[in-house]
């Protein structure tokens, strides 16, 4: 007898709209496959509708207000009359992201994926419901991502917005308690400090960011307090949120015993958590680990013909890192592509911006994590701290000038860079060709070989320590060192 066929209505049956989701959906359309999205909001997820994307103009307003108040006028510029309308910003803004929502619609046109509004939920392995209709697919993606969790605490959800709740607000509040230690809170009191809010930054422990580098801890901490951010440390949390009846403004008591009284926002950014609960994972087989959903490193769950990328499995929680795992998937699964046959993304050296003011940049390794893993005699840190030149023309003395502050961790008798950290000025921006270049094994000897561009602050990566003096060992396929010729490349005969 000859095998038994399955006849499916989809090819690929993406659930989540994300970035991830999106982004694979439309590269198996790509192949010839027949592909449709299940999303229940709005298309692109968080990063387009409550994330990076609407954050990323709002931290573009916070910039313009800190040039505005605190640096045309050392330029010699007058700009005292500078007001925010805060309700213009909010609107364009907003019409901004409806405006991508429209994009990502006809993107699905263009790509021939069809869009399913609704909620899904697993049938079986092979099968989504969605309202009353069933729909069945050879291999099914979930990239449903995360949401804002609320601590427990008294009156916590009834009085207190999220991350997404800041994306609502009409009007700009003059006095925001933020209580988080994570990127989501960093930035988001530095947007409202530099538009003009009071800020309480609430950490249940010592530090924000404590995960990073301790160089860009520390220095993250001196200049938001110098911006007028103001730091509560070491609370263990806040224990309750009150509304004061006399004027509406709410009363922040933290566990160990401290007070912040005519709040008018208060700001929850205490971490994120899975949006699995609709799915009816155990209908399909698929498992989790702890909270999130447990995949391999080729986005395999549990069940075979089922896969998961992104936010819902907790693996570097990054909108480029679903985009290039959702990507890699479809090849791997629709290309027929020998070179594709085991494709799958990598998660280390996955270069990190944090949109704090200043910004941050992070790729591999801290100088802890890389102690660890080579020890310390296996290390040679190099390190720079300077004033921009953008600050160089500032009528107030060096120490009160904000800094950049870089950090290149090398190992092994070659040097290679395992970590490299900046903060300050452009440090978003600046960071992109560094990964490339630690994704490539780069080595200081490498940095070295690069000529600087100046006058940059990016320049001092490639400037480090004794400049030339390095052990002269490359990561690089052809070497740069030492005046070498380019490499020229492979042409079509």
């Amino acid at each position: 007898m000859s095998p038994t066929t399955h006849t499916y209505d989809y090819d690929y049956l993406v659930i989540g709209g994300g970035s991830g989701g999106i982004a694979s959906a439309k590269r198996a359309a790509g192949y010839g496959k027949k592909v449709a999205v299940i999303e229940e909001a709005r298309l692109g997820g968080t990063c387009v509708n409550v994330g990076c994307v609407p954050k990323k103009v709002m931290w573009n307003a916070a910039s313009i207000a800190e040039l505005l108040h605190h640096d045309a006028n050392e330029y010699g510029f007058d700009v005292s009359s500078s007001k925010l309308d805060f309700r213009t910003l909010k609107e364009k803004r907003d019409a901004y992201i409806v405006r991508l929502n429209h994009i990502y619609a006809n993107g699905f046109k263009n790509a021939n994926v069809e869009s399913i509004t609704g909620t899904a939920t697993f049938v079986d392995g092979h099968t989504v419901a969605v309202g009353d209709k069933s729909y069945t697919a050879e291999h099914i993606l979930i990239a449903v991502g995360g949401r804002p969790s609320f601590p427990p605490g008294e009156g916590v959800s009834e009085h207190c917005i999220s991350s997404d709740g800041f994306f609502e607000m009409e009007d700009l509040p003059e006095k925001v308690v933020v209580a988080g230690a994570g990127y989501i809170a960093v930035e988001l009191a530095g947007v409202l400090c530099a538009l003009g809010s009071e800020v309480h930054l609430v950490l249940r422990k010592h530090n924000a960011l404590r995960e990073f580098d301790e160089m860009i801890v520390q220095e993250l901490a001196t200049e938001m307090e110098r911006q007028g951010i103001i730091i509560h440390r070491n609370t263990s949390g806040i224990q309750s949120v009150k509304l004061n009846n006399g004027n509406q403004k709410k009363i922040v008591s933290t566990v160990n015993g401290e007070t912040i009284d005519d709040v008018d926002v208060v700001l929850m950014a205490v971490g994120r958590i899975p949006n699995v609960e609709k799915l009816n994972l155990e209908k399909a087989g698929v498992e989790l680990a702890g909270k999130f959903i447990s995949v391999d490193e080729y986005s395999n769950t549990s069940t075979k013909n089922v896969y998961a990328l992104g936010d819902v499995c907790g693996r570097v929680e990054l909108t480029p890192m679903a985009i290039a795992a959702g990507r890699r998937l479809a090849d791997r699964l629709f290309s027929n592509l020998k070179q594709f046959e085991n494709a799958k993304v990598s998660y280390e050296n996955v270069p990190t911006v944090v949109f704090s003011h200043p910004t941050i940049g992070t790729c591999g390794l801290t100088e802890a994590q890389a102690v660890e893993k080579y020890g310390r005699d296996n290390l040679n840190i190099y390190k720079s701290r300077f004033a921009n030149l953008f600050y160089g023309i500032f009528d107030m003395e060096y120490s009160d000038k904000p800094k950049t502050s870089m950090k290149v961790i090398c190992a092994g008798v070659d040097e290679k860079v395992v970590g490299l950290h900046v903060i300050g000025m452009g440090s978003d921006e600046m960071l992109q060709g560094f990964g490339v270049a630690m994704k490539m094994g780069c080595t200081k000897a490498d940095l070295d070989s690069c000529v600087a561009i100046h006058p940059t602050a990016a320049e001092e990566f490639v400037t480090l320590g004794q400049w030339g003096k390095s052990v002269q060992a490359t990561g690089a396929k052809h070497s740069p060192l030492n005046g070498a010729e380019a490499l020229e490349p492979t042409l079509k005969k």
